[in-house]
């Protein structure tokens, strides 16, 4: 109960932050529309349909939950930063990488809503057909692929601890990001050398499984990569988080200057 809690703060923290203003909020919930209107209406030009238009619809709601989820603690230890307050959240004494869980998962929800949003949008402004040959599977595909951006997003805001704009660099990788792990383009059309930097980011895995269960196939063993390059972007967040912050102590990045 108190771990839902946590989260339930943390999510609550970081409307407020993200949401400085009306137009800002208004602006963070319609902002999924904005790209998948262009990737659907580029998509409807070519020719798609049918499978290929579901194929797009589900890679562009995938680009809503990296955006929702990927810079989520990172921001928030810039935050921390800025109100001079980092330095007793270092002293927490608990690991510090388990703090920056609840802080990363806490924006799911509305990655959550990202996903959805962009189906809908799909469904209703262009008529993209959402049948989900296995909803059940389809739900667990995006559970693990949130998770997995989340631990991406982990390695990320501990970076952010030692050096000072790491936290902008979720942000700065969105775009190639969305590319290199095939959520609108085919792995198999980018350049021969992108595919190996590709396999190791756990989101191409994540998006291969929520393709196949929307399609009907098999996405056990995609969704068996990406729970397995999950875990080890955790296991080095812990690793490195205590030699992170005995240097950001050491330069004196704890603080905003």
């Amino acid at each position: 109960m108190r771990v839902f809690r946590l989260v339930g703060v943390a999510w609550w923290l970081q409307l407020k932050i993200r949401s400085r203003s009306a137009f800002d909020g208004l602006l963070s919930l319609l902002y999924p529309a904005f790209f998948a209107t262009t990737i659907f209406m580029m998509f409807k030009q070519g020719g798609a349909a049918g499978p290929a238009l579901l194929s797009a619809a589900v890679g562009s709601s995938a680009m809503g939950i990296w955006s929702a989820v990927s810079t989520t603690a990172a921001f928030a230890l810039q935050t921390e930063r800025r109100q001079g307050t980092l330095e007793l959240l270092v002293l927490a004494p608990q690991p510090f990488a388990l703090l920056l869980v609840p802080l990363t998962l806490s924006m799911a929800t509305i990655g959550a809503y990202s996903m959805a949003a962009t189906l809908l949008w799909g469904r209703l402004a262009f008529g993209i057909k959402l049948a989900i040959a296995d909803p059940l599977v389809f739900v667990v595909a995006v559970v693990v692929t949130v998770f997995s951006i989340a631990m991406l997003g982990m390695l990320i805001a501990i970076s952010s601890i030692r050096y000072r704009f790491a936290w902008a660099l979720g942000s700065a990788i969105e775009m190639p990001v969305w590319l290199i792990c095939g959520f609108l383009v085919a792995l198999s059309d980018l350049p021969a050398w992108v595919r190996p930097l590709s396999s190791v980011l756990a989101p191409t895995w994540g998006v291969a499984a929520m393709r196949a269960a929307a399609t009907g196939e098999s996405p056990w063993a995609d969704l068996g990569w990406c729970l397995l390059t999950a875990a080890s972007y955790g296991l080095i967040a812990t690793v490195v988080s205590r030699w992170m912050v005995h240097s950001a102590r050491a330069n004196a990045t704890l603080a905003l200057s």
